[in-house]
């Protein structure tokens, strides 16, 4: 009876310690499973659009650095800054706008990344200001009576400085991440100006930044970049972000 007894017992101890043993294999690789992090830095890049529109229209020439900010995970501080040289040759006026801008405001990424992604689908704000000059090359004077011909044509050369104008923009696009840090993107945006200082008995007909006026106040605009985001952190995502992810993703 004696050795059943001790037969039991030790059945029970052997039973018990590979029961901890399971327990802590298992907690061991709960715990091995690392924490999903995402990366947070600087993406700094060109527009692609305003400097070939440089080589193939003789009459412009401009660059456009962009830049931006992870603050948060869905949203990003934006800049953008330029210098535009533009000869408008229109029926009735030619001039020639030069000078520079800077847009500064913020997106938010509306797209959900799988995995270790970090492409963006954004909408966002901008504030921009343009200090540049103007000069009237030549007009037509407006001839009612075209009996007389074609309008005459007046050679100015007058210049305007120490223009300014300010705009609001509403910026729609996307980037994609097409090598190791390297991002491809485009932007659409709609302009509406807040302000401006015009030139004597002269109007501002194209804005660097803003670009042309000549549906009043509102204006339009696109790029297309090619930027590198540079990583200075990591950040744990939480549990609480982690849950929300995975409510959309069964959403959808």
């Amino acid at each position: 009876m004696k050795c059943i007894s001790k037969f039991t017992f030790s059945i029970a101890l052997v039973l018990l310690s590979f029961s901890g043993n399971a327990q802590e294999a298992t907690t061991t690789k709960k715990d091995s499973i690392p924490p999903k992090t995402e990366r947070y830095g600087l993406r700094v890049g060109v527009d692609l659009f305003k400097l070939t529109r440089s080589f193939y229209e003789k009459d412009y020439r401009g660059i456009e650095l962009v830049g931006d900010y992870r603050l948060t995970r869905k949203h990003y501080l934006a800049v953008e800054l330029g210098n535009e040289n533009k000869t408008v040759d229109d029926d009735q006026v030619n001039f020639t706008t030069k000078g520079s801008y800077i847009r500064v405001g913020f997106d938010y990424n509306s797209y959900q990344n799988w995995l270790d992604m970090e492409n963006i689908i954004s909408v966002g704000l901008r504030y921009g200001i343009s200090s540049f000059n103007q000069k009237l090359n030549s007009y037509e004077i407006y001839n009612p009576n075209q009996y007389f011909g074609e309008n005459p044509t007046v050679i100015s050369g007058a210049e305007y400085s120490g223009l300014s104008a300010q705009w609001i923009e509403v910026v729609a696009g996307m980037k994609a991440e097409v090598f190791n840090n390297v991002f491809v993107g485009f932007s659409f945006r709609l302009n509406r100006l807040l302000s401006q200082k015009l030139p004597n008995n002269f109007d501002n007909l194209y804005i660097p930044g803003f670009n042309r006026t000549y549906n009043g106040d509102f204006g339009v605009g696109f790029n297309y970049t090619v930027s590198y985001f540079i990583p200075l952190y990591k950040a744990t995502v939480k549990a609480k972000e982690k849950a929300t992810d995975k409510n959309k993703g069964k959403k959808k």
